[in-house]
């Protein structure tokens, strides 16, 4: 069983940055591929961007939409992926959700946890 907790979402002007964490339980989280997913009001839950597990190489996916401003992190001894947004535009403003499965996947239904989810509003 693997808990997800997000952290670092709020508000935040067009162009500004943010930094998202995803703190979660369990001692199996190194080999754990994480992945971050938002969903914006009347949309569907959609792929930001995954980073896989521990024992390899390591792989990173990202999302036409952020690539290049978005940037994905894991932090093994603190049990914590991050989510760096940079550039953020209006149209980054979501909940966005970490996930955790044992591959790497980017898509929801590859993910078996989910955290509660983080605010994330950009103005213009």
């Amino acid at each position: 069983q693997v808990q997800l907790e997000e952290s670092g979402g709020g508000s935040v002007q067009a162009g500004g940055s943010l930094r998202l964490s995803c703190a979660a339980s369990g001692r199996t989280f190194s080999t754990n591929a994480m992945g971050w997913f938002r969903q914006a009001p009347g949309k569907e839950r959609e792929f930001v961007t995954a980073i896989s597990g521990s024992g390899g190489s390591t792989y990173h996916y990202y999302a036409g939409s952020v690539k290049g401003r978005f940037t994905i992190s894991r932090d093994n001894a603190k049990n914590t992926v991050y989510l760096h947004m940079n550039s953020l535009k209006p149209e980054d403003t979501a909940v966005y959700y970490c996930a955790a499965n044992s591959v790497i996947g980017t898509v929801v239904e590859a993910y078996d946890y989910w955290g509660q989810g983080t605010q994330v509003t950009v103005s213009s």
